[in-house]
């Protein structure tokens, strides 16, 4: 081995006979998922009795013992940036934070650096023992730039494989407080609707009519603002059954309910008066934030549950509304 390896051995049980390899060693490696042993079967890093196996179909026997190479993680393409973070929940395997509105989750052509990944890399630093074998958070899902809130991030590969198998079956909890121009009738219900890209605008996300992924959305109206035969504005708690690109933004819009703030899917509210548009403008971004997120912990199986306080521009559009 070279510097840097470390070796790992499993020796199959009777019940492993005639498993496929990467299954077998997932289930005696719970620090590694099934698709990073699978590449460094594929790679050559794993052999028995000295002979090397790159099949990841290959059948076990009981009593084997194979010798599992695995290299050390690679560096992060992104590099680590002293950013502060609000850390809400830290452990070996994954981390919590409260995303403030502004800050980018991922480096992408417009937005190079100064993201969450960055921060990231640098808060975990050695602690994240990586994701594919490169040292990076894993990120399991996203916020808009301009949505502040909850995000759960996986430090380690087998963190990233539970929390991915927890997303795809929509077993995470994920709600969101949202404050939109007018009401939304009935005061609860589901918004269905394909979501894809805007045939007329390829930046924006739509609800169409054909084409586009499954997407729903519960909603529930907590607060109302404004007269009581016609209210101006409302505060929802909305939960996603999906995660599509922009949903809430689009459901809302869609049916007529604009984020209050929105850049992209919302429009000026007719007859809003000065005071509210002037709330709206100060805010400067989406009222939309995070504020809880429930899931089990994908290595201890614990059920863990976070919750954030609405931040403090949205408490100032609030209280402006409450005045009206």
């Amino acid at each position: 081995m070279s510097d840097g390896e470390r070796q790992i051995r499993v020796t199959t049980a009777a019940g492993d006979a005639g498993g496929r390899l990467d299954a077998v060693l997932a289930a005696h490696c719970p620090a590694l998922s099934r698709s990073r042993l699978k590449a460094l079967i594929q790679d050559g890093r794993v052999a028995t009795a000295g002979e090397t196996i790159s099949e990841p179909s290959y059948r076990v026997k009981p009593d084997q013992t194979f010798a599992i190479i695995v290299p050390e993680a690679a560096p992060a393409i992104p590099r680590g940036e002293d950013i502060p973070l609000s850390v809400v929940y830290e452990d070996p395997d994954l981390i919590v934070i409260d995303k403030p509105a502004g800050l980018v989750v991922h480096p992408a052509p417009g937005n190079p650096d100064r993201t969450l990944v960055n921060a990231l890399i640098a808060h975990c630093g050695d602690s994240l023992v990586g994701v594919g074998g490169v040292r990076r958070p894993g990120i399991v899902h996203r916020l808009d730039k301009d949505t502040s809130g909850l995000m759960v991030v996986a430090k380690t590969d087998a963190a990233h494989s539970g929390l991915v198998a927890q997303f795809q079956a929509r077993s995470i909890a994920r709600a969101y407080t949202a404050v939109v121009w007018g009401v939304p009738a009935p005061a609860a219900g589901e918004i269905r609707g394909n979501i894809g890209r805007n045939p007329r605008n390829r930046k924006k996300m739509a609800v169409l009519a054909r084409g586009g992924k499954p997407a729903v959305t519960r909603y529930r109206v907590t607060r109302r603002y404004g007269p009581s035969e016609a209210p101006l504005a409302s505060r929802l708690e909305c939960r996603l059954e999906t995660g599509r690109t922009h949903q809430i933004r689009v459901h809302l819009a869609h049916i007529g309910h604009p984020v209050i703030g929105d850049p992209v899917y919302g429009r000026r509210r007719r007859g809003a008066g000065e005071a509210a548009e002037d709330a709206a403008r100060r805010l400067g971004r989406q009222a939309l934030h995070a504020h809880l997120i429930g899931f089990d912990h994908p290595i201890s199986r614990k059920s863990l549950r976070f919750q954030s306080p609405i931040p403090m521009d949205i408490k100032a559009l609030i209280g402006c509304l409450e005045e009206i």
